[in-house]
Order: C-alpha cells, then sequence, then structure tokens
C-alpha cells in the first residue's frame, strides 16, 4: 500500500513537472519501478532530421512541378507568345508563298502563250543570269541571320516579289491589249480587191498619171479601176464605219469608209449604194453595186485607198486574198495597165 501511494506521489510530481516543462519527456521504467527521463540517441535524431529534409525536399520537387505544369512563370508566358507569333508569321509568309507561286505559275502560262504566239521563243529565266558568287553571299547572309531577322527578310523579300508580280501582271494586261488591239486593226487594214477578181482581168487603170478619158488631158489617178459588169457586188475591204454615202458630182454614188488608224477606203460610180452613213461594215460586206454614175465612161468601180488623208497605191493592200504568184502578176497589171482612166 505504500508503495503504491509513494508511486502515485510521484507519479502526480512527474506529471507536475512534465506541465510544467513540456519539451522534457518521461517514461515509466518498469525495472526500476521509477519515471526516467526519456533520452533519444544521436543516431535516431539524425536519422529523423535526413528523414525530414528528404521529405521536404521530395514535397517542395513535387510542388514545384506541379507549379511548373499547371502555372507557367512570367518567361515562359514570353517564350510562348514568342512562339505563338513566330508560329503564326510562319503560316503567314507560307501562305504568301503558296500563293505567289500559284501567281507565278499564272504569269508563266501567259508568258509562254504571249511568246509563243508573237517571237516563237521562250524567254530567259531569271535563274540562268543568277551568278554563283552571288548565291554564295545570299547563304552566308541567311546563315549568320537570327530566327526574327530571317523572317523579316523572308517577309520584305516575299513583298518585293508580289510588287514585281503585280508590274508583270500589269505588264502582260497590257500586251494583251496590244494584241486584241493589233487583232481590230489587222481586220480594219484594207486587204482585199472591192470587186470579185479571180482571174485577175478586171483592173484596167492602175494608180499613177492618166489620160482622163473625158477631157483628154494628163491628171493624177489616185486609185484603181475595176472593170465588172452593172450590178456586180462592191465589197468593203476592212473592217469600218460608212462615213459617206450619197451621190457626188464626178464621183457619182460612192461610199467612204473610215477604217480607223489612219486608214480610209473610198468606192466611186456605184449603180446602188447598200449602206448608209455611220453604218458599222465588215470585211467581205457588200456596201454596193456597179454602176457607171458621175463622170465614168462605162460601168466600174474606182477605187482608193488613203492614209493618214494622203491617197496610196492601193495595189499594195491586196494581200489577203491574194497568193504570192497572184499577186506579182496583179502588180505588174496595174503598173501596166491603160494609159487611160475611167474616170
Amino acid at each position: 500500500m505504500q508503495q503504491n501511494k509513494a508511486g502515485t506521489i510521484q507519479q502526480q510530481r512527474c506529471t507536475a513537472v512534465g506541465k510544467s516543462m513540456k519539451k522534457v519527456k518521461y517514461f515509466y521504467n518498469t525495472n526500476t519501478l521509477r519515471y526516467e527521463k526519456l533520452v533519444t540517441p544521436l543516431r535516431v535524431k539524425l536519422l529523423r532530421f535526413f528523414g525530414f529534409i528528404s521529405a521536404l525536399l521530395v514535397s517542395s520537387a513535387l510542388v514545384i512541378w506541379l507549379y511548373t505544369k499547371f502555372i507557367p512563370n512570367p518567361s515562359d508566358k514570353q517564350l510562348q507568345m514568342k512562339y505563338d507569333l513566330l508560329k503564326d508569321n510562319y503560316n503567314n509568309l507560307n501562305n504568301e508563298v503558296k500563293s505567289i507561286q500559284q501567281q507565278m505559275a499564272e504569269l508563266e502560262k501567259r508568258d509562254n502563250e504571249v511568246y509563243r504566239s508573237i517571237f516563237e521563243a521562250n524567254p530567259l529565266p531569271d535563274s540562268a543570269r543568277a551568278k554563283l558568287t552571288e548565291k554564295k553571299k545570299e547563304v552566308e547572309k541567311i546563315n549568320a541571320m537570327s530566327n526574327d531577322e530571317l523572317s523579316m527578310s523572308i517577309a520584305a523579300s516575299l513583298n518585293n516579289i508580289k510588287a514585281r508580280v503585280v508590274y508583270q501582271r500589269q505588264s502582260y494586261d497590257d500586251i494583251e491589249k496590244l494584241i486584241k488591239s493589233q487583232d481590230v486593226k489587222l481586220a480594219s487594214i484594207p486587204a482585199i480587191q472591192p470587186v470579185s477578181n479571180k482571174n485577175l482581168t478586171r483592173i484596167a487603170s492602175g494608180f499613177g498619171m492618166r489620160i482622163h478619158p473625158i477631157y483628154g488631158i494628163p491628171k493624177m489617178h489616185y486609185g484603181l479601176d475595176f472593170t465588172a459588169p452593172q450590178g456586180t457586188p462592191i465589197f468593203a475591204t476592212g473592217d469600218g464605219v460608212v462615213k459617206e454615202a450619197g451621190p457626188g458630182s464626178g464621183t457619182g454614188n460612192h461610199v467612204v469608209i473610215n477604217h480607223g488608224y489612219g486608214y480610209e477606203t473610198e468606192y466611186m460610180h456605184m449603180v446602188r449604194i447598200k449602206v448608209r452613213e455611220r453604218q458599222r461594215v465588215k470585211r467581205g460586206e457588200v456596201i454596193g453595186w456597179v454602176g457607171s454614175t458621175g463622170a465614168s465612161t462605162g460601168p466600174h468601180c474606182h477605187y482608193e485607198v488613203h492614209v493618214n488623208g494622203h491617197p496610196v497605191d492601193p495595189v499594195y493592200f491586196f494581200y489577203n486574198d491574194l497568193t504570192p504568184e497572184q499577186y506579182d502578176r496583179v502588180l505588174k497589171i496595174a503598173a501596166t495597165g491603160s494609159a487611160r482612166s475611167f474616170d
């Protein structure tokens, strides 16, 4: 009983001491039947310390990984923005390259068509004009550039190419207009005989000084006389617009066609006129019929060609409906024709 009381008193004292000194720990030794101070060995303390440090490091690493994984820092955001910007620039440049390639393919096609139709040859490609030293300098320049500088250089080059493509396209548009205008011009220039003359027997009097059939004196004959039965169709020798269509004192019933580009043709002594003023006519279209009205001594068509207001020999404008042999024969006929005209 006394031992139990002593133990209880000792326990109460230890409890009181433990309350006053919380950092000191005691344990009950069953061998000595006493409360003794708990002393932790140095080895255990070291193990606990290193264990705590290890746990702390692992936890810190895990926290840092989670933070960097889901919460990027400002520098990472800047890098991501820069990457996105470079990606967008690359996509834009790639699209520009594809667009320019398509435009260049179109220009090359048109270039080939234009050169083949006009010059019957292909142009010298730009690549053939480049020199090896210039290529080497370009490669060294590109290798020395950073990504940003390279992107800016590519963008500048593409803008330059685009400007050249636009200029070249305008140039080809002008060429196409010239070609179309040339087609219209070729259709407008007088190029056939005004009456059907397959046997080349209807040219009676040529261009030059001739004896006038009425006055009997030498007079300049500014055209060709085509003899034909009255009522033979007379054709427009080129596309144009009728400038005059009606009777005249010496010309009789006559028609003047303005072909544009400085060309005019005149058809005289018609028995009847088919066209009217300001009417547009095509080459080979009937504009009237052969007669002998006005100062004429017989049915024929007096035909004149004027270039920029000056009369020229019409014989040089029959190249569209004659073979070279026939054309040569017409030249001889016109030169050795009758010394007396029909008007």
